[in-house]
């Protein structure tokens, strides 16, 4: 241990208090033994550092930071140098602000296009995920304070999500949900993870040993600390014993006992814990020395870093007959309620306080093309408005081209619940129906953070997709639409024609005990490619002001060249993706996995040549006979495309490995050979597992009554026991009702994020020491029907707590 000295010198009682938070963003401090406190704050694409009362929900406003473009968007860009620049800025704020742990960038696997949490994250392919969170992490750390990547994993749905329990089977987990952890952990070495909420095949993330012990520290070599997600915890000294160090945020001292007895009655070997406190120690020193020398950061050239990025980050879906670039003699009529107020982020605990917003309104005067007015058009949470719709049109008449803004809107996109469907509200469909009528060539401007359904895009000239871009989004978009900059962003994720051609879209999102993973490895494109559907938008497609040919390709057992031709009179950017598959293999696969990529800048009539090498990742599966990574032997086939469903050069290798043969008895998974995963059945999704399938149910004792306990969610306290937990559950899901009746959608959306899917273990855990574990024991008393005697148990608790809170005054006094 490095800090065995300093341990040494800890009382046991110091060493549990440095298990858990103090408030909810900061440590204890250790002023005898000179141990500063630690402070961690959100920031997947901004810092959000709350300068009033701290939350989890983003209710309070934080300190102005650069609001960056969102991970979605980002990971359009296909640049790990761009990612690598955006996460130096975010490391410069962070540690201007004196803030040690920055809580990103997010990097689940997008399973499903409805997780409300998806714009958070980078991509449904594991790979792209794992080499754009490396380079954040490599930004971040730059600065000497710390990233954190989360959250470790399988954290695929907001509902639920402190409770369910993500069931798959080992290579699943290891190629699709784990690889790209694996990615960013062992190359970029970030110093702190995120254990997720959910449970990982039976055992909560943040005590799950095999996850915690065995993978990532044992097999990855993780040295650094993991943090619970806040109110995450459910067992503290299971968690110390997975290797869960800190748990946040404050429990007021309440799980710090907890740890202590253990230790007292022989439950926990005190060595444990020492490990526990040097590991963390070591983030901390590390991250405290580079806060000595804070420094103010640039906010301009902040906002120019956002601007540079939101440009790379937009796709160009379509452009019939070159409409775009918009020339300077065309008069445009910029049409919708993005064009007022910006779709730049999304909701819940990563909205950031922007240091400067730009909405496309403003910059009229700066266009390179004739724009002859902005309207709003409609109300984009969905409510009809003809005299929105009236204004619309008449200034539509006038122009020669549309610019229509559409997208989700802000409460559609939120942490903590997930979308209902993949659908732009009707009235804004409406409209640009209306508008096509009136003869006009209509340019679409896309902004949202997860796939949608598109049919109506083919009543436009043109699409462009901005995601969620950021603070500079706006003027990025001016540059494209005006030529000054050449679109070169590509998808990270399909969009299908429809959520029924989704492989999970059946009980999504599972409000069971469970979420079975029944598709396995096809994630995604995985699974359309495999069952050759066609889809709306294909993952790695995205359009460009230039044209490109790609030519001589040659491979080695280092990895792939080949040539690039600009064929156009426009200097551009074009993303070359790489793919690998094997036909021939005897256990089941996709037809073909994204295994490398790169984005060269090419002038006009240009080729470059272009290498993309192999790396550990390019050949192996998951082995579970072997319960490793191995490289399976004979023939592969190399695929070069402009995205998964327009490969332009093929090639092939020869590879030594093993025999996979009898790895899969192909009799008895069938459907997982051929992809038709949505016709696995619980006898073929067992025999994948390798044992028997969890039940999903709700335990219900007795017709619509259940037993209240700890992971009760207060969803669930509608079949409670206890008249007072029914008439909880009724208050809270009354209240969202009335909130969203008056037009709070946002606040209505924060109280479902905050306490429906929250299990009856957050309400204390996620209180900040305002609810005792003895008062939420109280609480499930007469839930379960028992209220005279939960009453008295919590009154009694009540003046405990208030006898404790007045204790540690005195002792901080």
């Amino acid at each position: 241990m490095k800090n065995s000295k300093v341990i040494e010198k800890m009382t046991l009682k110091e060493k549990a208090s440095l298990a858990s938070g103090l408030d909810f963003w900061q440590t204890p401090k250790i002023d005898r033994l000179g141990i500063p406190a630690m402070f961690l704050s959100d920031g997947p694409h901004g810092v959000r550092k709350q300068a009033d009362e701290s939350d989890h929900l983003g209710l309070n406003p934080s300190i102005p930071a650069t609001c960056f473009p969102t991970a979605v968007a980002m990971a359009n860009s296909w640049n790990v140098g761009l990612g690598e620049k955006l996460g130096k800025a975010l490391g410069e704020e962070a540690r201007s602000m004196g803030i040690n742990v920055i809580l990103g960038p997010g990097m689940n696997i997008k399973r499903n296009p409805l997780c409300g949490r998806n714009f958070e994250y980078f991509s449904e392919d594991p790979y792209l995920s794992g080499k754009m969170a490396e380079s954040y992490v490599k930004g971040i750390q730059s600065n000497g304070i710390s990233a954190c990547l989360k959250h470790f994993a399988c954290n695929n749905q907001e509902a639920r999500r402190m409770v369910y329990d993500s069931v798959l089977d080992e290579r699943t987990l290891r190629e699709i949900y784990l690889t790209g952890f694996e990615i960013a952990i062992k190359n970029a070495k970030p110093l702190t993870i995120m254990s997720a909420y959910n449970r990982l095949n039976g055992e909560y993330c943040n005590e799950n040993s095999h996850l915690l012990k065995d993978i990532l520290r044992d097999e990855w070599g993780f040295d650094g600390m993991v943090v619970s997600d806040w109110g995450a915890n459910n067992d503290r000294v299971k968690a110390l014993i997975a290797g869960g160090n800190l748990e946040m945020p404050t429990s007021k001292g309440e799980t710090n006992e907890d740890i202590i007895r253990a230790i007292e009655d022989g439950n926990l070997d005190e060595k444990i814990l020492d490990n526990n406190v040097d590991e963390y120690l070591n983030v901390l020193n590390e991250t405290s020395r580079a806060l000595e020398n804070k420094e103010e950061y640039d906010k301009d050239l902040h906002h120019e870093i956002a601007r540079s990025c939101a440009e790379e980050c937009m796709v160009l879906l379509k452009n019939s007959q070159g409409i775009l670039p918009l020339r300077k003699d065309d008069k445009v009529a910029a049409i919708g309620s993005f064009f007022i107020e910006p779709r730049y982020q999304g909701a819940g605990s990563s909205i950031v306080n922007p240091t400067k917003l730009v909405a496309f309104k403003d910059l009229a005067t700066g266009a390179a093309f004739d724009l002859i007015g902005v309207e709003e058009g409609y109300n984009r949470y969905g409510k009809k408005n003809t005299s929105l719709n009236k204004k619309a049109l008449e200034l539509a008449k006038r122009a020669d081209i549309i610019l229509y803004a559409m997208g989700l809107d802000e409460v559609s996109e939120a942490e903590g619940l997930d979308r209902q469907n993949m659908k732009i509200k009707d009235n804004q469909i409406e409209l640009l129906n209306e508008l096509k009528a009136l003869g006009k060539k209509i340019v679409l401007v896309i902004s949202c953070g997860s796939a949608i359904e598109m049919s109506f895009d083919e009543v436009a000239d043109a699409v462009l997709y901005t995601s969620l871009a950021g603070q500079a989004g706006a003027e990025a978009l001016l540059n494209i639409l005006s030529g000054k900059v050449n679109p070169s962003g590509k998808l990270t994720e399909s969009f299908p024609f429809s959520y029924n051609d989704e492989p999970t879209n059946e009980g999504y999102p599972f409000m069971g005990r469970i979420v079975p993973y029944r598709e396995g490895i096809y994630v995604g494109y995985r699974y359309f490619d495999k069952n050759n559907i066609a889809l709306k938008y294909p993952f790695g497609y995205g359009l460009s002001y230039s044209s490109f040919e790609y030519s001589n390709l040659e491979v080695s057992e280092s990895g792939i060249t080949l040539d690039v031709t600009n064929t156009s009179d426009i200097d551009g950017m074009e993303v070359v993706e790489l793919y690998i598959g094997k036909s021939d293999s005897k256990i089941f696969r996709a037809k073909k996995e994204l295994k490398g990529f790169a984005k060269p800048f090419i002038k006009a009539h240009e080729t470059v040549r272009v290498a993309i090498p192999f790396d550990d990742y390019s050949f192996r599966f998951f082995n579970v006979k072997e319960n490793c990574f191995s490289v399976e032997k004979g023939r592969y086939e190399i695929y070069v495309g402009k995205s998964i469903d327009n490969i332009v050069l093929t090639g092939s290798i020869m590879k030594d490995g093993i025999d996979a043969s009898g790895i899969y008895n192909e009799e008895e998974m069938p459907h997982y050979y051929t992809g038709s995963i949505k016709d696995v059945d619980d006898n073929e999704f067992r025999v994948l597992l390798g044992h028997e399938i969890p039940s999903m149910d709700i335990p219900f004792i007795k017709k619509n009554r259940i037993n209240v306990d700890y992971n009760t969610t207060v969803m669930e306290l509608r079949y409670a026991r206890g008249w007072t937990g029914r008439c909880f559950a009724w208050g809270i899901r009354t209240a969202e009702k009335l909130l969203r009746l008056v037009g709070k959608r946002q606040l209505a959306n924060t109280l479902i994020m905050g306490m429906f899917h929250n299990p009856m273990r957050g309400l204390s855990r996620m209180s900040g020491g305002m609810i005792s574990w003895n008062q939420l024991n109280a609480l499930i008393i007469m839930f379960n029907g028992h209220f005279f005697k939960g009453f008295r148990a919590f009154m009694k608790a009540s003046k405990e707590r208030k006898h404790r809170e007045k204790k540690m005054k005195e002792v901080e006094a």
